[in-house]
């Protein structure tokens, strides 16, 4: 199987996952889904200072202006030379920004009420489904990923991917830790930042074929193009 039709059946089963969970919550007018009250309950109670710090600031890294210079940094660890940095890193700022503005039309769509305010441990706003951060951070540490592989396949590669999608998986956890999401909140927004990577990279393959060439890139063999 090529490497474009595996993105394209990752993205056909992100969707059939996305879209009843959006639905689901649509029609249930925002309530709570099986599970979710039981995994917002727990931290109301496990809930010590150190450990609210500590989720505090994980949960700063996967919001503001931080996403947006890592997707240019990703650009730029991608590139070969110096023009296929700077065309790399427009891409990776453009994938982010456009699943942002996706993201929030469809935060807007849904429009679902986050968890009650007394049970925040840090502010928020906007609508709660999917979560803005878990996406977020989700949608950076993928588009981190694609660079460290285009870059490298070496051990100490995939020990790098393996601690970014920790962080992006940290994100998402600490806005259910905090009080400020549902669990299919975060659920939503990693479905949601996987399909997008997954539609940009089946979108931006013939560019990348094109203008990001070089032994490690994540691109087809030449030899399957034909």
């Amino acid at each position: 199987m090529t490497k474009a039709r595996r993105t394209g059946t990752a993205a056909c089963v992100l969707l059939l996952l996305l879209v009843p969970l959006t639905v689901l919550v649509a029609v249930r007018h925002g309530a709570p889904l099986p599970g979710d009250l039981a995994l917002h309950r727990w931290p109301l109670d496990h809930r010590p200072p150190v450990a609210v710090a500590t989720a505090r600031a994980v949960t700063a890294t996967g919001t503001g202006v931080l996403p947006y210079v890592l997707a240019v940094a990703a650009g730029l660890i991608a590139g070969h030379d110096s023009k296929q940095r700077w065309y790399a890193a427009a891409g990776a700022l453009a994938v982010l920004a456009l699943g942002q503005a996706v993201r929030y039309g469809l935060m807007a769509v849904v429009a679902r009420p986050r968890p009650a305010a007394l049970d925040w441990a840090t502010t928020a706003s906007g609508h709660s489904f999917p979560s803005g951060h878990a996406a977020t951070g989700a949608l950076t540490a993928g588009l981190l990923v694609w660079a460290v592989l285009t870059r490298s396949r070496s051990s100490a590669a995939r020990v790098t991917v393996a601690l970014l999608l920790l962080w992006a998986a940290a994100v998402g956890l600490s806005r259910i830790y905090l009080g400020v999401h549902w669990a299919s909140d975060v659920l939503g927004g990693w479905l949601f930042a996987s399909l997008w990577l997954c539609l940009a990279a089946l979108a931006t393959a013939p560019l990348i074929r094109t203008h990001m060439a070089g032994p490690e890139a994540l691109t087809e063999p030449a030899a399957r193009r034909d």
